[in-house]
């Protein structure tokens, strides 16, 4: 099979080296990617690359949820909550349906609880009217209903559960979709390439030196602006610019566990821990996600993890409405951490608002930080439109008015993609249902390419670990098609094996050889 027009990191490097772009994105998480998405939709001629994987850093690590924001409502920030839902809808309906799955939430209400019935009614009431009634209404469900839907629920001092309806996705896929999205729309991207230094002219950054850091090749990038999108590297790179530019973020860590699952959920748990905290026990790739932990982090942003004692601290606050037979050290099968980027000043982390982080710094590269998937299409917007007004008008007078709701590319009913995955073979030599259902709810209607792939070497069919529906074909497809150029970036980011637990040593190898 030939290698797509977009994937060979040669001919990228040689692109990248010749074009003098409107505009080059440093960074490719949630950010770095959705802007990108934009300005191509826009015409101008954009160029990204990360110095690790697309979404490799903390775009990856988050609670895999679009959502509203339940615990918005306790800050009294309903407007917030109200655009939220606006995107969460788009995501759901028009822009990527086939890999935005809704989910119920249940908060349960124990006796002492930090909210009472009353207040948490209301609130999944409004939350739920907030949304326009879009995934029914908010209501209080009795004991009996609540364990009806998640049976690992604590039973002792249940008094009742509150239930709203929300979102959930493979945050992962999603960034692979809207980096394809944007290739697809003109933009020229690479992962995995380092920059070293940046470009100036009469001082002003009009570039950045790069390194390949799988080969080490050294080459350049010349634009007529410079976005510095690099989440939590955000004031390493300004430092860049002017080595006195004071620190403009700082930085909280995420932690999450996933865990096996004993018997099926049919919705998560949105669990108060106090007045503001709330730990999320959902149910994820056949599997059980848990976290998240909110405090300060000085470390070095590479070096971040989830330590024992945010295991220890996840595990317990989940113990607060899950049974301890489903929240067992012994179940854990991934623990991953993630920084949010907040604004930088006084005060407590969990208290800091959740907002995009602006500055132009003296060499006139704009510095953005902050961000999440739910919102993430309206802030690529946001951050376009300060670019295209900038003082001097580095990106022209003419920018395209972007349309509405671009899909994501796959586009498709995720049961009809199964459906048909199943039923195009002879019966003796039809796909799993299970392969069939995660290949459709990860690519959508580009499942069918990979089904053209095991037409063709059927071995491609086969599972890459016996234990998962990951298939050879997909690991294959993420080399060819999506920029997957590390074992890591095809365990971790293509397919779900590491999150399962199953990117054991001899897949790795075999993974490594594919590569290579």
């Amino acid at each position: 099979m030939t290698t797509v027009i977009g994937t060979d990191r040669a001919e990228i490097r040689h692109e990248l080296a010749a074009t003098t772009y409107d505009l080059l994105v440093i960074g490719g998480g949630i950010l770095g990617t959705s802007v990108t998405w934009m300005a191509a939709q826009a015409g101008l001629r954009v160029a990204m690359v990360d110095a690790g994987d697309f979404a490799g850093a903390t775009s990856s690590a988050s609670s895999k949820l679009v959502h509203g924001g339940l615990r918005y409502l306790q800050t009294g920030n309903v407007k917030l909550v109200a655009e939220n839902h606006r995107e969460r809808r788009a995501l759901a309906a028009d822009i990527a349906p086939h890999l935005v799955k809704p989910l119920t939430f249940l908060v349960p209400i124990y006796k002492g609880g930090p909210h009472g019935a009353a207040k948490l009614g209301a609130g999944v009431f409004l939350y739920s009217a907030l949304s326009v009634f879009g995934d029914g209404v908010g209501k209080v469900i009795t004991p009996h209903q609540a364990l009806a839907k998640v049976p690992a629920l604590r039973t002792e001092g249940l008094r009742a559960a509150a239930v709203y309806g929300d979102h959930q996705m493979n945050d992962s896929r999603v960034a692979v979709m809207t980096v394809r999205a944007a290739v697809d729309a003109g933009a020229t991207v690479l992962n995995h390439a380092e920059v070293v230094g940046l470009r100036k002219t009469s001082g002003s950054v009009t570039g950045a030196e790069l390194r390949d850091r799988l080969d080490g090749t050294e080459f350049g990038v010349s634009a007529r602006l410079v976005l510095n999108a690099t989440g939590p590297w955000v004031d390493h790179l300004r430092r860049m610019e002017d080595p006195d530019a004071a620190p403009s973020i700082r930085l909280s860590k995420g932690a999450h566990l996933v865990l096996r699952r004993h018997e099926p959920w049919k919705a998560a748990l949105t669990t108060p821990i106090d007045k503001y905290r709330v730990s999320f026990a959902i149910p994820w790739e056949d599997h059980l996600l848990l976290g998240t932990t909110d405090e300060a982090y000085e470390g070095d942003p590479g070096a971040v993890r989830a330590t024992d004692a945010d295991i220890a601290q996840i595990l317990d606050e989940a113990g607060h409405a899950v049974r301890d037979s489903q929240v067992r050290r012994e179940d854990i099968t991934y623990a991953f951490a993630g920084l949010r980027v907040l604004p930088g000043g006084p005060g407590q982390v969990t208290a800091a608002k959740r907002e995009t982080v602006l500055t132009r710094g003296t060499g006139g590269m704009l510095s953005v930080a902050g961000g999440k998937w739910t919102t993430y299409r309206h802030i690529g917007k946001y951050v376009l439109d300060i670019l295209a007004h900038l003082p001097g008008r580095p990106l022209g007078d003419d920018l395209a008015d972007i349309l509405p709701a671009v899909p994501l590319p796959g586009l498709a009913s995720p049961d009809a993609v199964a459906m048909r995955l199943w039923t195009d073979r002879d019966p003796g030599t039809r796909m799993d249902p299970l392969v069939a259902r995660h290949l459709a709810g990860h690519y959508g209607s580009i499942a069918f390419d990979l089904s053209r792939l095991i037409r063709e070497d059927p071995a491609l069919g086969e599972r890459i670990h016996p234990d998962g529906p990951d298939i050879w074909a997909q690991a294959v497809f993420a080399r060819d098609h999506e920029w997957a150029a590390t074992v890591d970036d095809v365990v971790r980011r293509r397919t779900t094996l590491t999150v399962r637990g199953l990117d054991t040593p001899e897949v790795r190898a075999r993974i490594a050889g594919l590569l290579s």
